[in-house]
């Protein structure tokens, strides 16, 4: 693993922030840190960081007890953006590229390249205040970046991010996360949580709530619905079996069903039982989105 948190906890005066947290994220994935407002996300991002201490518990980097030298292994894209808003784009990516230990030459080489990649190269010489937001968001994330950190920490990356930088921004961390990197992403997007994240952890009023991989979640919180395309026929079903929630005709001769199925009606049977009545286009059994589940599990934790 190449993050474990290990029964946090962190308390500022009678808030507690963080109450026995756990998690391990293990080398080259894409893992979501979820939550809603207030639950602690932010507070564990700050203890990863060493920007605070926990109260109890400890953290990992590589097997070993987190201390202040690893910080330059951890590449950290806040939420609120930290860019000097006088400098210009390229004097700003070669000082933090220095402060991370780069040489002068490693920083000009490396800025070229990833101001290509994000389309960012004719920028280089106006000032950050000159930016829009979405290009400003470009420039911290080359920033973080730059000196190739083995763990990134994105909170909140995709914000004011239009849809085609934002996938334009996806496409470069499942690049990364293919050469080796791994990501904590803390995000409200949970859309591109089931696009990108293989494991996730839930928090919500400072404790783990929900915790394991992206497939696993939607399959054990599936409300047994399926969508089927068939012939336009009248079709008999078991009431006491499936309950029909819709019908459509979405073509000529091609209807829609969506159905329920009740008590343990398996897939093959209820297959079995429509195909001498119509012909069958597709079958399938519908999982919940990860917004879906992120606000059941939520409502369900008050």
């Amino acid at each position: 693993m190449i993050l474990q948190v290990e029964g946090v906890s962190k308390s500022y005066a009678s808030l507690k922030a963080l109450d026995n947290v756990s998690l391990s994220i293990p080398e080259g994935v894409i893992y979501g840190l979820l939550g809603p407002n207030g639950a602690g996300k932010t507070t564990l991002i700050r203890l990863i960081n060493r920007i605070t201490m926990p109260d109890e518990g400890t953290i990992y980097l590589n097997g070993n007890s987190l201390s202040s030298d690893d910080i330059s292994y951890i590449g950290y894209l806040p939420e609120e953006r930290g860019l000097y808003k006088k400098m210009k784009v390229k004097e700003q990516i070669h000082y933090f590229g220095q402060l991370k230990g780069l040489s002068h030459y490693d920083v000009r080489a490396k800025a070229k390249d990833w101001l290509e990649r994000f389309e960012v190269s004719h920028l280089a010489d106006k000032k950050v205040e000159e930016l829009s937001k979405g290009m400003q968001q470009k420039i911290q994330i080359i920033c973080t970046i730059l000196h190739n950190p083995k763990l990134l920490i994105f909170d909140e990356p995709f914000s004011g991010f239009d849809p085609v930088n934002a996938q334009l921004l996806k496409r470069e961390i499942l690049r990364l996360r293919d050469e080796g990197s791994t990501f904590l992403l803390s995000t409200h997007n949970m859309n591109s949580v089931e696009e990108l994240c293989s494991d996730i952890s839930l928090i919500n009023h400072s404790k783990v709530v929900l915790q394991g991989s992206v497939r696993d979640i939607r399959h054990e919180n599936k409300s047994d619905i399926l969508s089927i395309t068939l012939q336009d026929k009248e079709i008999n079903l078991d009431s006491s079996r499936v309950e029909v929630l819709e019908r459509n005709i979405i073509s000529s001769g091609v209807a829609q069903l969506r159905v329920k199925k009740l008590h343990t009606e398996s897939n093959s049977t209820l297959l079995s039982s429509l195909l001498p009545q119509a012909e069958i286009y597709s079958f399938y059994e519908e999982l919940p989105s990860m917004e879906d589940v992120f606000v059941k599990t939520v409502t369900m934790k008050k």
